[in-house]
C-alpha cells in the first residue's frame, strides 16, 4: 500500500523546499500527469478535495437557549406550582412572561451560521488537470495529490500546488496571508522555515490568480491544505462568553438561590408561627419568589441591545451576536489587521526621487487629487511638473510604462489593473502630463526579470524604450542618469542604493524610473534588447499603502479611552513598522518568526511590551490573543483573511470587514463592519459602553420594586398580616414597570465623558457598593410606604379591594419617580436635559400611566386582578411617597459627589 500523501514529506524537507523533480518523484508522478485509475485509487485513499461541513444551530435550539438562565427556571417551578395549586390565571400570566422573554431574545438574536461553511465556499468549483496525457475539466473535489494543474488569470487555486512552470506568475494571497498586493511567484524553492507568505513556490488552495500563467502539482488536498489546517483550528477554538453574560449568569444565578430560600425558610418560619394552611402558604411563597426575581430583566436586556445593534447599524457596524454589542464597550484590546482595516488598500505614491532631489505627493488613494512639493527646500507652494524635466521625465515612464488605469465611476475613482501600477498612474495624472505617445512594442512584467518596458512612440517620429521596475534591476542596466534620454551625467549607484534604502526602512516599496533612445525603425522589443542596456536612470517611487484619516484620529480616540490598539498584519516588518508609527501604535515590528521561537509565558511577556506583529500566521495571531486573554484582557480582533477566523472566533469580540473580508471571515466573527473602517470600531466601542452604561441604570431602577415586593410579602407572612398585594398584581406591576419605566431607560444618550475613562473591569461585579446601597434604601422606602398605604387604606375602613389597589398605586408611583432620579447616575437630576434628551421617557411614562389607569378603572381589569376604582384622595400618599423617593435619591446623589469633591482635594466652592 502506497504511503499516505501527508507522510510524503518529512517535516524537515516540505515540497516548497524541494527542487521540482523531487516533489514530482515524492508523489509517483511526471509531467505527463496521472492516469484515470491511479487517480481513482488515491482520491479513494485520501478523499474527496472538500472541506467538513460545519454544524449549525437549528431553530429550535436557538429557541430553547433562550430559556437557559436561573431566573428563568424559578419561573418555571413557579408556573408548575401555581398549576398544581389550580390557579389558572397565574399559571397563564407566568408562563407568557417567560414566553414573551424568550421570543423577543430568539427573534433579535437570529441565526448564526458557522463559519466553516464560509470557508468551504471559498474552494474552487473545477479545475484544470492533465489525466491520462491529455487536458480535462475536472470537479476540484476529484483531485488528488500528483495531479498536474494548470493555472490562468482570474482562477481560484483548487489546492496547494507545488509550481513547475510560472510566467509572470502573481497570486492574490490577501485573504490567507494578509499581504497586501500580490505574490510572484517563481519555481525556485525556498527556506524549509519560510512562511506561508514567503513560500513563492507553491499555489494556495482559495487564493486567486492576478495575472500570469502557470503549471504545478497538487502536493495537499481537502483537510491537509492550509486552508483546510485553518477549518481545522476553527473547529478547535472555544468561543468566550462576554463580560456581560458572565456578569448576568452570575448575578441570575445568586438571585435565584436567594429567592428560593427566602421563599423557604419563609413557609417554614410562617407555618410554625402562624398555623396557615399549605395552600396558602405556597401561594405566598410562589408570591415572594415572583415578586424578588426581575422577570422582566431578560427582556429589557434583549430589547436594550436590540436598540445598540439597530444604532450600531447605522454606524456602519452589523451585529451578528447582540451580546457582542456590549462587549465591545469593555474592551481592553483591539487587535487591527492593517491592510484596508487601519489602511486605505490604495497603494499611493507617497515619495519621488530624482536627480535634482526629493518631491513630496500628496492625495491618498486612487483619485488623482494633490500637489507635488520638493522636500527639504522650506518650498510651500505646489510644483509645476512641466516645470522641472527630471520629474516630468519620470510621470511619463509612471504613464507610458503601464497597464493599469483609474476611472470615475459614481462618484468615486476605482481601479482597473494591478495595485502598484494604479498608484504611479495616478502619480502621473497628478503631475497633470499626458504624454503623447503610441505603444509601438512591450515587455510584460515578468517575475523573473522583474522589470516592464515600452517601446512608444513620439508625434514627431521619435521612438523611446520606457522601464519600470525593481531598483537593483533597472540600475544594472543604467550607465547614466538625469533627466532624459540624452543626459551624459554618470551613475551614481551608491546613491540611488542608499536612497532605496532609506524608502525601504520607512515602510515604502520602491520602484525605479529608465528609459533611452530606439531607433525610428525598430518596431519590436524583446528582454535580450532591455538586457543591453544603456538607459539612463530617471528617479525612484516610494510607495505605500497610506492609513486612512479617519482611523488615526479613532485609533486616539480609543487610546484616550484607555484601549490599547495593536496592528498583527501579515505585511512586511518594515510596511508595519511605519504605519504604525504614522498612527501612533508603536515604533518596532515584532515577527511571526520570534513568536513562533516564544513560549507562551514568554509571549504573553511579549504582549505587555509590543503592539505591532508582522508576518504572522493563523496559528501566530491565535496565539496572541489567547496569550492577551491569559493576561486579563478582553480583546477585540479584526481582519479581513480567512487566515484571520480562528482568532476573530477566540476573540471575545471578532470585527470582519465587510466589502473586502472572505465569507469564512464574516461568519466567524461578532460584528461586520460594511465600510471596513476602523473609524467605526471606536464609534462601537462608545455604543457599547453606552450600553452597558443603560443596562445598569436598568437594573438599578428595576430591583427596587422587586425588593419593596418581596419585602412586603415578607413582611405580610411573618406578621400573619393580609398580604398587601396578591401574587397577580405582583405580576402586573413587573412586567408593565419592565417594558416601559425600565425600557426608557435603554434610550439614554452617551454620559459625558464616556470616552475619557478606562474600560470596566471585566471581573468586577455588576452592581457595585453604591448601586447596592441604592437598591436597599430605594427598596425599603418603596416596601414600607407600600404596607403604610395598605395599613393606612384599612384603618380608613376601605375594603380589601381598595386598599390593595392603592397600596399597588403607590409603588407604581414610586417607581415612576425614582425613575427620574435614576435617569443621571451621579449628576443632580432636576436639570434641564431631564425633559430634553430622552423623549421616549417620558411616553413611557405616559404609557405607565394609562395602564395603571386601566388597571383601577377599566372593569375587565379589575376583574383579573382584584381591584376597584378609588377616588382622587387616593392618589395623594402615592405622589407624595414618590416625591419622597426622588429627594431622597438626589440627597444621597449630592452627598456623593461632595465626598468625591473632597477625597479629590477639590473644594466646595470650586
Amino acid at each position: 500500500m502506497t504511503s499516505s500523501p501527508a507522510q510524503l514529506f518529512a517535516a524537515d524537507r516540505p515540497p516548497h523546499a524541494l527542487p521540482e523533480q523531487e516533489v514530482l518523484d515524492a508523489l509517483g508522478t511526471d509531467d505527463s500527469g496521472l492516469d484515470s485509475g491511479r487517480a481513482g485509487d488515491l482520491l479513494a485513499e485520501t478523499g474527496p478535495n472538500a472541506l467538513p461541513p460545519g454544524e449549525q444551530e437549528t431553530t429550535l435550539q436557538r429557541l430553547l437557549r433562550q430559556f437557559r438562565d436561573p431566573m428563568i427556571y424559578v419561573l418555571l417551578g413557579a408556573a408548575v406550582f401555581t398549576a398544581i395549586l389550580g390557579e389558572v390565571v397565574d399559571t397563564i400570566v407566568i408562563l407568557a412572561v417567560v414566553l414573551i422573554n424568550a421570543l423577543v431574545g430568539f427573534f433579535q438574536e437570529g441565526k448564526a451560521a458557522d463559519a466553516l461553511e464560509g470557508i468551504r465556499e471559498m474552494l474552487s468549483l473545477d479545475s484544470e488537470a492533465l489525466r491520462d496525457g491529455e487536458w480535462r475539466e475536472i470537479d476540484a473535489e476529484d483531485l488528488v495529490p500528483g495531479d498536474i494543474v494548470r493555472l490562468r488569470a482570474g482562477d481560484k487555486v483548487p489546492a496547494d500546488i507545488r509550481l513547475l512552470r510560472a510566467v509572470n506568475l502573481r497570486v492574490e494571497e490577501s485573504a490567507l496571508t494578509g499581504e497586501s498586493v500580490p505574490v510572484e511567484k517563481s519555481v525556485a524553492p525556498v527556506e524549509p522555515d519560510a512562511g506561508v507568505g514567503d513560500r513563492t513556490s507553491m499555489a494556495f488552495s482559495g487564493t486567486v490568480v492576478a495575472a500570469g500563467t502557470g503549471r504545478g502539482v497538487v502536493t495537499a488536498t481537502g483537510t491537509r491544505t492550509e486552508i483546510g489546517r485553518i477549518t481545522t483550528m476553527l473547529s478547535e477554538v472555544e468561543t468566550m462568553d462576554t463580560p456581560l453574560t458572565r456578569s448576568m449568569g452570575r448575578f441570575s444565578s445568586a438571585l435565584a438561590v436567594i429567592a428560593v430560600v427566602l421563599a423557604v425558610l419563609m413557609i417554614l418560619v410562617s407555618w410554625l408561627l402562624h398555623d396557615r394552611p399549605w395552600a396558602q402558604l405556597i401561594m405566598s411563597a410562589i408570591g415572594f419568589a415572583v415578586a424578588a426575581i426581575p422577570e422582566g430583566l431578560p427582556a429589557v436586556l434583549a430589547i436594550t441591545l436590540a436598540l445598540g445593534v439597530q444604532a450600531m447599524a447605522a454606524r456602519n457596524a452589523i451585529t451578528r451576536r447582540m451580546n457582542s454589542v456590549e462587549t465591545l464597550g469593555s474592551v481592553t484590546t483591539i487587535c487591527s489587521d492593517k491592510t484596508g482595516t487601519l489602511t486605505r488598500n490604495e497603494m499611493t505614491v507617497r515619495e519621488v526621487v530624482t536627480v535634482s532631489g526629493r518631491f513630496e505627493v500628496t492625495g491618498t488613494g486612487y483619485a488623482p487629487h494633490g500637489e507635488l512639493r520638493r522636500l527639504g527646500a522650506g518650498e510651500a507652494e505646489p510644483i509645476d511638473a512641466a516645470s522641472h524635466p527630471d520629474l516630468a521625465s519620470v510621470a511619463e515612464v509612471a504613464a507610458l510604462a503601464n497597464d493599469s488605469r483609474v476611472l470615475e465611476r459614481d462618484g468615486e475613482w476605482v481601479l482597473s489593473g494591478e495595485p502598484t501600477d494604479g498608484g504611479i498612474r495616478t502619480f502621473a495624472l497628478k503631475s497633470g502630463l499626458e504624454p503623447d505617445a503610441e505603444r509601438i512594442a512591450e515587455v510584460p512584467f515578468d517575475s523573473e526579470y522583474k522589470y516592464m518596458a515600452t517601446l512608444d512612440a513620439a508625434p514627431d517620429g521619435t521612438r523611446l524604450i520606457h522601464l519600470k521596475g525593481a531598483p537593483d534591476r533597472l540600475l544594472d542596466r543604467c550607465d547614466r542618469q538625469g533627466s532624459g534620454p540624452d543626459s551624459s551625467e554618470p551613475l551614481d549607484r551608491a546613491r540611488w542604493e542608499a536612497e532605496v534604502d532609506r524608502l525601504g526602512a520607512a515602510g515604502l516599496r520602491v520602484l525605479a524610473a529608465a528609459e533611452r533612445r530606439a531607433s525610428a525603425e525598430t518596431d519590436e522589443l524583446t528582454t535580450a534588447d532591455v538586457d543591453a542596456g544603456g538607459f539612463v536612470f530617471l528617479g525612484l517611487f516610494g510607495i505605500i499603502d497610506p492609513p486612512r484619516e479617519e482611523a488615526i484620529e479613532a485609533i486616539r480616540t480609543v487610546q484616550r479611552a484607555g484601549v490599547r490598539v495593536r496592528m498583527i498584519t501579515g505585511d512586511h516588518a518594515g510596511t508595519a513598522t511605519a504605519i504604525a508609527r504614522e498612527m501612533g501604535i508603536g515604533d518596532r515590528a515584532i515577527t511571526g518568526a520570534e513568536l513562533e521561537a516564544s513560549t507562551d509565558e514568554e509571549l504573553r511577556e511579549i504582549v505587555r511590551e509590543h503592539d505591532v506583529y508582522a508576518r504572522t500566521s493563523p496559528e501566530h495571531k491565535l496565539r496572541l490573543v489567547q496569550a492577551l486573554q491569559a493576561d486579563g484582557d478582553v480583546v477585540s480582533m479584526t481582519g479581513d483573511g480567512v487566515n484571520d477566523a480562528p482568532s476573530l472566533k477566540r476573540a471575545d469580540v471578532g470585527v470582519a470587514m465587510g466589502i473586502k473580508g472572505t465569507e469564512a471571515t464574516k461568519e466567524a466573527a461578532d460584528i461586520v463592519l460594511t465600510d471596513d473602517n476602523f473609524a467605526s470600531i471606536a464609534a462601537a466601542v462608545e455604543m457599547g459602553r453606552t450600553i452597558y452604561d443603560n443596562l445598569r441604570k436598568a437594573i438599578i431602577f428595576m430591583l427596587p420594586t422587586n425588593g419593596a415586593q418581596g419585602l412586603v410579602i415578607l413582611v405580610a407572612m411573618l406578621a400573619g398580616m393580609t398580604l398587601p398585594i396578591t401574587p397577580l398584581q405582583v405580576l402586573w406591576v413587573n412586567l408593565i414597570t419592565a417594558v416601559t419605566l425600565s425600557l426608557a431607560l435603554s434610550f439614554e444618550p452617551s454620559e459625558p465623558g464616556i470616552m475619557d475613562r478606562p474600560p470596566r473591569d471585566p471581573r468586577a461585579s455588576l452592581l457595585d457598593g453604591e448601586a447596592i446601597v441604592r437598591i436597599a434604601y430605594v427598596s425599603l422606602l418603596l416596601g414600607g410606604a407600600t404596607i403604610g398605604a395598605f395599613l393606612l387604606a384599612q384603618s380608613g375602613g376601605l375594603g380589601l379591594e381598595a386598599s390593595r389597589t392603592i397600596a399597588v398605586h403607590t409603588l407604581v408611583v414610586g417607581q415612576i419617580f425614582y425613575l427620574f432620579a435614576s435617569r443621571f447616575s451621579t449628576t443632580s437630576s432636576l436639570r434641564r436635559e431631564l425633559f430634553t434628551t430622552n423623549g421616549v421617557s417620558w411616553l413611557c411614562v405616559g404609557i405607565m400611566i394609562a395602564l395603571q389607569l386601566a388597571f383601577g378603572y377599566v372593569p375587565f381589569m379589575q376583574t383579573a386582578f382584584d381591584t376597584t376604582a378609588v377616588p382622587l384622595t387616593g392618589w395623594v400618599l402615592p405622589l407624595v411617597v414618590g416625591i419622597v423617593v426622588f429627594a431622597t435619591v438626589e440627597i444621597d446623589k449630592a452627598i456623593r459627589r461632595y465626598a468625591r469633591r473632597v477625597a479629590s482635594g477639590v473644594s466646595t466652592a470650586g
